[in-house]
């Protein structure tokens, strides 16, 4: 479905057509995560990510190549562009991946909160498409900065004893690089004090909480989480998503999942189980 941006150009904020970020795939798949699971989605993933996740199942995001190409799987094949996209830029690539009719675009990384300003403007070339943001919630300023530029935000709650140390992209990227000016916690007090700030940020808003759990934590290892979501966004539907067993971590036991599903109800909280369905689907 074409794209007219004779119809779109003055609804994007004064700025928006230079924002650039690094554009590492864009394709049509199912969501396979999150309060939209099952949902016909297009994603956009950008790259560039200073967490180091265990489980990640994405790792080519985290880095940076000098001269990044996108990956377009477009219905008439895939074909290769240069990185560096502006919004407008993507949302061709949006445009020319979607088999049929528009659907809702899950921005994904990496991080995209290190590009606000892309995530920002982005939603002005879409149309009616509705805009989800993936994030691991690291970033409260970048995401203050787009939350009123997205329909959606499925933010990721993690255990930070389940990271490894955070490596920051910065310096060398110059003024590009949105993100440099927003460092991520590197200590579990700060972790846990960003955590609340997200929470109380998408309070009351169109939002999702995916608390990832691995094999080999107790439910009681959680328990400030659910905490801190009863705190600052009670209202918040909460996603257990148990970890797809990947580089040596393994899957939470049903018996954990169970007790932690126990626990989030005793305070109230809306919550389901669901695995990364795409995974087992065997689908993008």
């Amino acid at each position: 479905m074409a794209l007219h941006p004779e119809e779109v150009v003055e609804r994007v904020p004064a700025g928006g057509t230079s924002a650039r970020a690094p554009v590492l795939e864009v394709f049509a798949s199912i969501q396979g995560e999150g309060r939209f699971v099952g949902e016909a989605q297009t994603f956009l993933r950008l790259a560039g990510c200073p967490l180091r996740c265990r489980w990640c199942d994405t790792p080519a995001s985290w880095l940076l190549a000098d001269e990044p190409l996108a990956r377009v799987e477009a219905p008439s094949g895939r074909r290769r562009e240069a990185g560096w996209a502006t919004p407008f830029q993507a949302a061709t690539w949006i445009a020319a991946v979607e088999p049929g009719l528009p659907r809702t675009v899950s921005v994904t990384g990496g991080e995209p909160l290190l590009w606000p300003e892309f995530v920002r403007a982005l939603k002005g070339f879409l149309g009616a498409r509705r805009v989800h943001l993936e994030t691991a919630g690291v970033h409260p300023r970048a995401l203050a900065r787009v939350l009123e530029r997205v329909d959606h935000v499925s933010l990721d709650l993690k255990l930070f004893e389940d990271l490894d140390a955070p490596v920051e992209l910065d310096g060398a990227l110059g003024a590009e690089f949105d993100g440099a000016r927003e460092r991520v916690p590197s200590d579990a007090r700060t972790f846990a004090a960003v955590r609340a700030e997200v929470l109380r940020l998408v309070r009351g808003r169109d939002a999702c909480g995916k608390l990832i759990v691995a094999g080999g934590r107790a439910a009681a290892e959680f328990e400030p989480i659910l905490a801190d979501v009863l705190a600052c966004a009670p209202e918040l539907p909460l996603v257990l998503q148990p970890v797809t067993p990947l580089n040596g971590v393994r899957a939470p036991t049903p018996a954990v999942l169970g007790e932690l599903c126990e626990a989030a109800r005793e305070r109230g909280l809306s919550v389901r189980v669901l695995p990364q369905i795409h995974r087992q689907l065997g689908i993008p």
